[in-house]
């Protein structure tokens, strides 16, 4: 009888396993890039050396880049193996979040029962967040993994075996060379014996999070220089107590969402949240068996957001895809709440049926969104290689829309318009654009002198942001546009392609 328990199990992990994978290969080829994923490519080819100098050179804001190599390097190491291909980099990224798969059943085992490690697995594999990130070609779903396997080395050790903490130490380390932001996650879990009043596990958790921090040491000497540049120049905007309730959307149907769901999936977020703390504080009142676990994945699941907000207040680096393990163990508790509490079996189903409606709006919005920042690259070079004569300029408006270009046809000679130096766009350094090869113009002015043709590529979002404000159309348009005739103006997906040319031809 135990042996067919068993074996039943191992098919139900398996199913799991291969309908995680499943939903996280839909889309994989036709989901056009952005400028994230084609700099990941792009940059991680030129090997370790060139990846050292476009990161560590000095701009006089701080380091040139503000991600340490970890992710970069074993994207290097895999597109060796594999190819520089979008499928083949997204593969990476999903290998990556099924191995935090089992990562999240182990938790969950380890904490409960089969039962709630199968739905927390579930739950997992089906929640946008996850698949999103899976798919996508950065160090998110990287530094979930590395955070994951030390939050059960945690667990682990806790309970005795002394081994564990060698694990927690040198997956602390790897997180933290994988993203500066993993310290959010890593500072609650390892405090966790403090609150609990563990002295020797706090021992045990101050010994490994020294090894971890001389692992870190060699890049830590750098952390000041790239913290310089995030003050001096980052895009993220100071976080008001909105995102507390976008971080309920981010969690189930995750955003972008059309306006006019909004509001319901809000309410099914807020439904779902409240009952899992209404099933914590009932457990806790009652004393009931693994309350304390459940408080503590309460905690991880929602501490690191307000570490990261609270951050944000003093340095604005508030970014919901660096809470990608916090979500993981929100999964285990949401789990928790269905199959470890007195939950009437009507309301557990109706509760579940809400999150499986909101993975799917939210899985159906991730492989048909095709607005800003993303666009059909292939498309837009293919439309002006076909009109492209010797002697044009092909001129980007900015960075966005240059790299997935450059990726997808390097020998198509293009630039861009750099970002005002010490702006908040400010975040292609020279010295990263010296190893990338990356054309970069100071103006239009300069860019275009001497040219009869310019092909002057821009996303519509940003011609719609000058509109509103009361311009006739982008401000670049316009000086285009005194200076030569318009021959063309196409839309493709998002971006906008205008050929200009002088009146005399």
């Amino acid at each position: 009888m135990a042996q067919k328990i068993i074996m039943n199990q191992k098919l139900v992990i398996f199913l799991l396993f291969i309908s995680a994978l499943f939903i996280r290969l839909i889309g994989i080829s036709t989901r056009p890039i952005w400028y994230d994923e084609a700099f990941s490519i792009l940059f991680s080819g030129k090997g370790l050396n060139a990846m050292l100098y476009g990161t560590l050179s000095n701009t006089g804001t701080g380091a040139a880049d503000i991600h340490p190599l970890g992710y970069y390097t074993f994207l290097y190491v895999w597109e060796r193996v594999f190819g520089q291909s979008i499928q083949a980099a997204r593969m990476f990224s999903i290998c990556i979040n099924l191995a935090t798969l089992i990562l999240v059943y182990l938790i969950s085992k380890n904490l409960f029962c089969h039962k709630t490690a199968n739905l927390a697995s579930l739950i997992f594999a089906i929640l946008p967040f996850q698949v999103h990130f899976a798919q996508e070609i950065r160090m998110y779903s990287l530094l979930s993994f590395w955070l994951l396997l030390a939050t059960y080395s945690f667990l682990r050790g806790h309970r005795g075996n002394w081994k564990w903490w060698i694990i927690f130490s040198l997956s602390s380390a790897l997180a933290q060379y994988t993203h500066n932001l993993a310290v959010i996650y890593l500072i609650p879990l390892a405090i966790t014996p403090i609150i609990l009043k563990e002295k020797k596990t706090l021992i045990l958790t101050g010994l490994a999070s020294g090894c971890a921090v001389i692992l870190y040491a060699p890049w830590l000497y750098y952390l000041p220089a790239q913290i310089s540049k995030v003050k001096a120049s980052y895009w993220v905007l100071r976080p008001g107590l909105e995102k507390f309730f976008t971080l309920l959307l981010v969690y189930l149907p995750h955003l972008p969402l059309p306006d006019n769901v909004l509001l319901p999936f809000l309410i099914i977020s807020s439904i779902t949240v409240t009952l899992a703390f209404f099933q914590t504080f009932r457990s806790w009142k009652e004393k009931k068996q693994g309350f304390d676990q459940a408080i503590w994945l309460a905690y991880l699941a929602i501490a690191p957001p307000m570490f990261l907000w609270l951050i944000s207040q003093i340095i604005p680096v508030y970014i919901e895809r660096v809470l990608l393990p916090s979500h993981a163990i929100f999964c285990i508790w949401i789990a928790w709440s269905f199959t470890e509490t007195r939950l009437p079996r009507p309301v557990q189903v109706l509760s579940f049926c809400l999150i499986f409606v909101s993975a799917l709006m939210g899985i159906f919005q991730h492989i048909s969104y095709r607005d800003f920042p993303y666009g059909d690259y292939a498309a837009l070079n293919q439309h002006i290689k076909t009109r492209y004569l010797p002697g044009d300029i092909i001129i980007h408006s900015n960075k966005l829309t240059y790299l997935p270009s450059v990726y997808f046809d390097p020998n198509l000679p293009q630039g861009y318009i750099a970002d005002p130096p010490g702006s908040t766009t400010d975040t292609l350094a020279p010295a990263t654009r010296e190893i990338l090869h990356a054309q970069a113009f100071q103006d239009l002015e300069s860019a275009t002198k001497g040219k009869k043709r310019v092909w002057f590529i821009i996303f519509q979002k940003s011609i719609d942001e000058f509109v509103f404000k009361g311009y006739q159309t982008h401000p670049e348009i316009i000086y285009l546009s005194n200076k030569y005739d318009t021959n063309s103006n196409e839309l493709i997906d998002q971006i906008r392609v205008v050929l200009f040319q002088s009146g005399s031809q």
